[in-house]
């Protein structure tokens, strides 16, 4: 992560409309690592406005159980975007984790909303500094994304979102989020492209949505295979998808406890001058330890005690 920005675990990013006083509500009182507060595709454009002070209501005056809240604003080529930071951090800063922005084409887009956070936290005496999240959902972005994931250290994460990327790039499916008939994985390329430029710049990879909520068994293929690239998380556009997001996006337990013993032990090898050694018929030596050491630090994050 950024040297800037706190670690935040982030499992399952819960999407919530953020004109439903209704769904925030229920919303605050889940445990889950996050919530993110729609101003963009979640509400129709005749009531955005409205929209920004039912968020500020609600993030003060809820008490919210979410590790981290967060809100989506509308893209910086809109007529919104502008208003919904000012609105938002204005009535809500002091208890806003962090601002996700829509449709990132480019790291100027990132830096307009950088810039704006900066005035504004030095105009309200904000001591809290508040962190971007980006989702990447043009082919714009997509061509850029290694330079969007340089160019902030307010930058927390990058979020793949297939829905507009799949109109972006003309693709032929019918559902957000699914692979269609392309018979490997129609998203591999994005996943893959996007996850290296997070991990080479030290933020998250997290993956986008999964449109049919009645479709438990493609919402957790699409999860598994986030997670072996290497992405930390995926959204959950339901409560139902919020316990799959968590189940694939936990380390298990008992891998973790290997893990531990692994570190330790080598720990003891190289104290007495030994390279690669065997524990427990695996094979460790100082690559695969970098491996193990990320099972921990995801386990650390959440609290997997030993």
């Amino acid at each position: 992560m950024s040297t800037t920005q706190p670690r935040r675990a982030r499992r399952c990013q819960l999407s919530v409309p953020g004109s439903s006083e209704k769904m925030m509500t229920k919303a605050a009182g889940l445990e889950i690592d996050h919530v993110f507060l729609d101003l963009e595709d979640a509400v129709a454009p005749s009531a955005k406005a409205g929209a920004r002070s039912m968020i500020v209501d609600a993030i003060n005056n809820l008490e919210w159980t979410p590790s981290t809240v967060c809100v989506r604003i509308n893209d910086v080529e809109t007529e919104w975007c502008h208003d919904d930071i000012i609105e938002v951090v204005t009535g809500a800063g002091a208890k806003l984790d962090t601002i996700m922005l829509t449709k990132a084409k480019s790291a100027h887009d990132v830096m307009f909303l950088h810039l704006m956070l900066d005035q504004l936290e030095q105009k309200l005496g904000l001591t809290r500094r508040i962190g971007i999240e980006c989702l990447i959902e043009e082919v714009e972005g997509m061509m850029n994304v290694e330079e969007i994931a340089a160019c902030s250290d307010r930058l927390e994460c990058l979020v793949f979102g297939m829905g507009d990327y799949s109109a972006s790039q003309q693709m032929q499916i019918t559902a957000v989020g699914a692979s269609g008939g392309y018979p490997p994985d129609l998203w591999h390329y994005p996943r893959y492209k996007m996850t290296i430029a997070c991990h080479a710049n030290g933020i998250d990879p997290v993956d986008g949505p999964y449109a049919n909520f009645r479709n438990p068994d493609g919402y957790q293929k699409e999860a598994e295979r986030s997670f072996v690239l290497g992405m930390v998380g995926k959204w959950a556009i339901h409560p139902n998808q919020v316990e799959q997001a968590n189940a694939v996006f936990t380390p298990d337990p008992a891998a973790v406890e290997a893990a531990r013993s692994q570190k330790a032990a080598y720990e003891e090898a190289l104290r007495q001058g030994l390279g690669a050694i065997n524990v427990d018929g695996v094979m460790v030596d100082a690559a695969s330890i970098r491996i193990v050491q990320n099972l921990i630090d995801r386990a650390d994050l959440i609290g997997l005690q030993p």
